[in-house]
């Protein structure tokens, strides 16, 4: 009589199953049948997967400058002489500037802040990438270049929020601040905007006012 109790047959296939259901929206039954999929494709195939994510997460950088993710120390948009540094949109992650970009509306330079401040989520402003947004923006001032800060943060209270505490710390510096025309509607994540919404939100952007609600 068979002694067969375990979920799984395999020790293997358990533990393939396990790592894959650590991906974000993956339950255990599509973690399964995605361990299954991959057995049943050549193994050239799987091993150019496994490569490429190992490769992915041993050698990807973060641009030095803006904080982009990049093949180089520094990335290919602040490595393009022909973008306009007077122009730095912060964004919140990479996806946003992933976003932004298929627009083909904005020609200026990016700053990735990495997250939101989130008191709630025990996300401080010393977990942003802030002091290198200064760093740049003293580089800036030395080369008297008065530059525009664009606030391109997701309209959540978070983003808000964040948007509120960046305003303050720019105060000591000669600059623009601007954010993104109202467009989008409060809740909505600029990774999900569709990209005529997008654009015209950079276009028509308008001066930040602390004030407003």
């Amino acid at each position: 009589m068979s002694d067969f109790t375990k979920k799984y047959p395999s020790v293997l296939l358990e533990n393939a199953v396990n790592a894959i259901q650590e991906l974000p929206g993956i339950g255990s039954r599509t973690a399964l049948r995605l361990a299954l999929y991959l057995l049943r494709r050549p193994k050239e195939n799987v091993h150019y997967l496994t490569n490429s994510i190992s490769t992915l997460r041993n050698d990807i950088k973060y641009c030095s400058i803006c904080k982009m993710l990049s093949d180089n120390d520094i990335c290919a948009i602040c490595s393009d002489r022909s973008r306009d540094r007077a122009l730095i949109c912060v964004v919140e992650n990479v996806q946003d500037v992933m976003s932004i970009e298929a627009t083909g509306e904005y020609r200026g330079l990016y700053h990735v802040l990495g997250a939101l401040i989130s008191p709630m989520n025990g996300i401080s402003p010393d977990d942003l990438h802030i002091s290198s947004l200064l760093d740049r923006l003293d580089t800036l001032k030395e080369e008297n270049i008065s530059p525009e800060i664009i606030f391109a943060l997701n309209a959540s209270v978070d983003g808000e929020m964040t948007n509120f505490y960046l305003f303050k710390k720019l105060q000591a510096y000669n600059v623009t601040i601007s954010t993104l025309a109202r467009g989008l509607a409060f809740g909505d994540d600029l990774e999900y905007a569709d990209e005529l919404s997008l654009a015209r939100s950079i276009q028509n952007r308008q001066l930040f006012n602390p004030n407003s609600k």
